[in-house]
């Protein structure tokens, strides 16, 4: 069980690469959700929800496992932010790539309540507040498109 722990929090090993590993994670993750955004809502959905349950137990295990908080090698919160970003986005290439940056932009800078729910224990606080970021980012690309479709246009 310690290596699915170790293979779903790391995202298959992604958050042991150097540098920015929760980046490497969130780019990794893109391509699989742009495969995803033909299916009905309701699969997207479905997806973000297992992402989110598993990465709670596992990331929460993994935790334990290497006895760091919230470790950065741990990056399937990345996964589920990027994949809650691209949720009913526009399914063209520039939406998608906005997805990443301004989820990134919102798991880094951390806008209230994000900080605040990665105090949450273990796993929950882990995935928590990548998720939140996902919805910041949604938001913004779903603004982003009402401009350039209906006010540009």
């Amino acid at each position: 069980m310690r290596s699915v722990n170790f293979l779903v929090s790391t995202f298959f090993g992604i958050g042991k690469l150097p540098g920015a590993p929760g980046t490497w994670a969130s780019i990794a993750a893109a391509p699989l959700f742009w495969l995803l955004m033909d299916q009905p809502l309701w699969v997207f959905g479905l997806v973000l929800v297992a992402i989110y349950f598993v990465g709670v137990y596992c990331s929460g295990q993994y935790e334990k496992q290497i006895g760091e908080k919230d470790p950065s090698s741990a990056v399937i919160d990345e996964v589920l932010g990027v994949g809650v970003a691209m949720m009913s986005i526009p399914h063209q290439w520039p939406y998608a790539v906005m997805a990443v940056i301004l989820f990134r932009i919102f798991d880094i800078w951390k806008p209230y309540p994000i900080r605040r729910l990665e105090k949450l224990p273990a796993g929950w606080g882990i995935m928590t507040d990548d998720l939140l970021a996902g919805v910041y980012a949604w938001v913004w690309i779903q603004v982003g498109a009402f401009v350039v479709n209906t006010v540009l246009k």
